[in-house]
């Protein structure tokens, strides 16, 4: 095991192999230290959804963020392709954003004339355009929001791509490897401790998901990262039932896979970290599932799961290097847009990390040091 690295990274999902991608791509020597395998806690646990207008509502620097985010990933699709051969199965049919009563449907109409002040593009269906678009949802539903740059990848295989690209360009993972603590001498950190063995770096990222706060609690000011645990399951069918995500103002979602899958989630548990799948939440995620898209009750249910995402108090991410802790840099709390904001995390924090460069209005918004200030 080498010793020394330009970049320490804590953490092997997505996020983390972002930043070790955009890192390595310009020189850096970047180490991933992943306590279990490479993607999986709730990397590979998403949907995958590119939500940015489905899951954010509210003008500001995350929307911003997010759709920044959600552009990267038409070039990125093709870059990781062409240097790993892994296909992240971008899929760019946009999303409806349903309503199941009237008052959703008000509701729905309201925000569609909010959404195209930075989108043209967002329209609002009636109940039939709904059934041309997706003729085998219910008749009952009150209209949708359609959002047509909404889209979708397979997390694992974004996962996977950005891995291999890491390897492509240098980057040594450590998986199975337990970082026990973070070493920090005249408020600096230098690397950090694995089973009594160090492992140095210039710069350290925890990118632990959930994770984060047992890494941060004894620096000051900390993090308040918390689990909300989410329960998916995965049923396919004989034909094609979709071929755009549905998405409820709840957070329920049916994403439309290959092969005729259909990922359907998610359940919403804060503060809880065990990951077992409750008969209850896969019940409910069956009846909504069932009164979207009556004709999913002849499909198979092939899997389920959970995971655990990372969420704050305010629900912004931290991103930005430890305002009293030289050197110690953090990329957490993405909560539901992990996969959304993988690219632009990525690529925002190798540039802060390598020349200190960030968009003003980021570093702000994203900064530990919010914690005292209104961002929202």
């Amino acid at each position: 095991m080498k010793r020394n690295y330009d970049v320490v990274v804590v953490g092997g999902g997505v996020i983390g192999c972002s930043i070790a991608y955009h890192l390595s791509k310009s020189g850096v020597k970047v180490a991933v230290l992943e306590k279990q395998t490479i993607g999986c806690e709730a990397s590979c646990a998403a949907a995958g959804i590119l939500g940015a207008q489905a899951e954010i509502d509210e003008e500001g620097p995350l929307l911003e963020f997010a759709l920044e985010g959600r552009e990267r990933f038409k070039e990125l699709a093709g870059e990781l392709k062409s240097i790993t051969g892994v296909d992240i199965e971008l899929v760019q049919e946009g999303v409806l954003k349903t309503a199941t009563t009237e008052l959703e449907a008000i509701t729905l109409q309201n925000k569609v004339k909010q959404h195209r002040r930075w989108d043209q593009n967002v329209s609002w269906l009636n109940q039939n355009d709904v059934l041309q678009y997706e003729p085998h949802l219910s008749p009952t539903l009150h209209g949708a929001m359609y959002i047509p740059n909404d889209g979708q990848i397979m997390p694992k295989k974004l996962v996977e791509a950005f891995h291999k690209g890491c390897i492509y360009y240098g980057v040594d993972f450590y998986e199975e490897t337990n970082v026990q603590k973070l070493l920090i001498s005249e408020y600096k950190a230098y690397g950090v401790e694995i089973e009594g063995e160090a492992i140095y770096g210039e710069k350290i990222v925890i990118a632990t998901g959930a994770y984060a706060n047992q890494f941060l609690k004894e620096c000051s000011p900390s993090v308040n990262v918390f689990p909300v645990k989410g329960e998916c399951l995965c049923v396919q069918s004989e034909k094609p039932l979709l071929s755009k995500t549905i998405f409820l103002e709840e957070g329920f979602y049916l994403v439309p896979k290959s092969n005729h899958r259909i990922f359907v989630g998610a359940t919403k548990l804060p503060h809880v970290f065990q990951k077992k799948v409750s008969l209850g939440g896969v019940a409910s995620l069956i009846a909504k599932a069932e009164q979207l898209l009556p004709s999913i009750k002849e499909a198979s249910l092939i899997d389920y799961w959970a995971g655990l995402r990372p969420q704050t108090d305010d629900g912004y991410p931290y991103l930005g290097e430890h305002p009293t802790v030289k050197s110690l840099f953090m990329a957490c709390g993405h909560f539901r847009n992990g996969i959304l904001l993988s690219a632009i995390t990525g690529e925002v924090m190798a540039s802060l990390i390598k020349d200190n460069e960030m968009n003003p209005v980021y570093r702000q918004a994203f900064s530990i040091e919010r914690l005292d200030q209104t961002v929202r």
